[in-house]
């Protein structure tokens, strides 16, 4: 069969998404179908297009034998306008991007950005092949129960798109058991249409590693005990929780690492300092491989979520990737996330935005090494036997063809 993938967001640039979406071409291709990518030019999390891409409208390339084909479009970071021209720009141009590239048998869009979901209706409409969206994060119920945009026209109108892209999708791809509930209890999409694509972890890039002296070096790291979050830093996460943990220990030997971009970092690292915290370092997004090696320092990894309901139904790929390299996992949240942890038991899990009862379990893992030895190596296991992508895309393509 083939797959074209229309996505705003690929490799080379650093994200859940791109690592999601790469990993998900590249089991496509090695299962024997033919996938092409159309995509923006890479700009995130910077907001500014690298420099090796600038200055072009369109470009080919080749990546991991797949076909890249990539588009200009208006770069920028953070909400409001710029976002929003951010948004409808690639909506547009993506169309030269899919003109390039070969009629598909089924065309992959992700979303968000919602907007792009126009795009691929009336790309497989042109084409009349059948139009997959896979909803990623469900939006704008996640804008809205953030608080992040208020009740009015503006989330009206774009609440009535997503209801109109469910309608027009063939099928709707959900990342976890929750969102398939609210697709088909709330948003009424028919069962029929919806498939199950969750996020996975890659065994290969993510495994257990022997500590690295010369990361040390090159990131300027204090030889000590090291607590690691790698992933996306933004609102929905609640990191304050994690600081405020980190001062309620800071008389032990510890270093809480942040690695990645998001829109809400700047207002972390400033926390960070208004609470003077001297065992807290921050450092920029690093590739999956660099990750992986930081977890080989780390005696945890650790991962939050806001106490909010819509956040219970939802799976974080950056907790995949600790259990991948056997490493046991800190959670601070609820819900699906929660479950997948204590009934595996890869990890400890707290109640969301309970910071006393977080530095009570990290505490835990450093007096109890034997036992976090033991979490971790059921991660491993865990993801080993259930949530490689390999299976996952083989259970996935097996429903797609059975639909």
């Amino acid at each position: 069969m083939k797959f074209l993938i229309l996505t705003q967001y690929f490799h080379p640039e650093i994200g859940a998404a791109q690592v999601r979406l790469a990993a998900i071409a590249k089991e496509l291709k090695q299962l024997g179908h033919d996938v092409e990518i159309v995509t923006a030019m890479p700009n995130y999390p910077q907001g500014h297009i690298f420099s090796t891409y600038q200055n072009r409208f369109y470009l080919q390339e080749q990546w991991e034998g797949i076909t890249i084909h990539r588009v200009w479009l208006y770069a920028a970071t953070g909400a409001g306008i710029k976002r929003l021209l951010n948004y409808l720009s690639f909506m547009l141009t993506a169309f030269w991007g899919l003109k390039k590239a070969r009629k598909p048998d089924y065309l992959f869009v992700e979303s968000p950005p919602l907007f792009l979901g126009i795009t691929g209706y009336l790309a497989a409409k042109w084409w009349k092949i059948p139009f997959i969206f896979n909803v990623a994060d469900l939006w704008p119920d996640s804008v809205s129960a953030l608080g992040l945009m208020k009740q009015g026209f503006i989330l009206r109108q774009f609440e009535r798109l997503e209801r109109w892209l469910y309608r027009k999708a063939t099928y709707v791809n959900v990342v976890a058991e929750g969102a398939r509930q609210i697709m088909l209890d709330v948003k009424k999409v028919p069962t029929h249409k919806v498939l199950f694509l969750p996020n996975g972890a890659d065994t290969a890039i993510f495994k257990p590693y022997s500590p690295d002296p010369v990361l040390y070096q090159r990131f300027n790291l204090p030889q000590k005990p090291i607590i690691l979050y790698a992933g996306t830093h933004g609102y929905a996460h609640g990191m304050e929780v994690i600081l405020q943990a980190a001062k309620l220990v800071a008389d032990l030997e510890l270093l809480f690492l942040f690695v990645g971009g998001g829109s809400d970092k700047p207002r972390i690292q400033q926390l960070a300092t208004e609470m003077q915290l001297n065992n807290v370092k921050f450092l920029p997004p690093q590739s999956p491989e660099t990750v992986a090696k930081l977890y080989g320092l780390s005696i945890a990894g650790i991962s939050s979520f806001r106490n909010v309901e819509l956040l219970d139904n939802t799976r974080a790929a950056k907790n995949l990737a600790v259990m991948a390299c056997g490493k046991p996992l800190i959670y601070s949240g609820g819900g699906e996330g929660a479950r997948l942890i204590i009934d595996n038991q890869t990890g400890l899990v707290t109640p969301p935005e309970d910071a006393n009862t977080l530095a009570s379990s990290i505490k835990t893992i450093i007096k109890q090494p034997d036992y976090a030895k033991k979490l971790g190596r059921n991660g491993r296991h865990f993801i080993e036997t259930q949530l490689t992508w390999h299976q996952i895309i083989t259970n996935w393509l097996s429903s797609l063809i059975k639909k």
